[in-house]
């Protein structure tokens, strides 16, 4: 693996790890205000 290779695959980690910790931080907002689990978030 290349450098560029290994830079892409870093920001392309960066970025879905980003989007997997904004779902999980409305998710845990929505439960801390509704007290309820709800997985129509969008």
């Amino acid at each position: 693996m290349s450098g560029s290779e290994f830079a892409q695959q870093l920001v392309n980690a960066l970025g879905l790890g980003s989007v997997y910790a904004l779902i999980a931080v409305g998710l845990a907002m929505v439960f801390g205000i509704l007290r309820l689990i709800n997985f129509a978030h969008g």
